[in-house]
């Protein structure tokens, strides 16, 4: 499996999906804040993998990144 780098200490697969925490470990905001995000349109929608599974595409993930950075 591939990894790539969203910053020096985390990675992130190339693709496929990550959970809630790998994320909040590479995008640095509370639990309440994501969840609010998505409310807004900030973040990116999650995908429901079960009754009590939700993930995310990592490619949206990149991208969340790579536009904060330029903010």
């Amino acid at each position: 499996m591939a990894f790539r780098t969203a910053d020096k200490n985390h990675l992130l697969p190339v693709t496929g999906y990550v959970r809630l925490p790998t994320i909040l470990a590479v995008f640095p905001v509370s639990k309440s804040t994501w969840w609010n995000g998505i409310k807004e349109g900030r973040f990116p929608q999650g995908h429901k993998l079960g009754p009590r599974t939700t993930a995310w595409r990592v490619e949206d993930i990149l991208n969340l990144i790579e536009s904060a950075g330029k903010s």
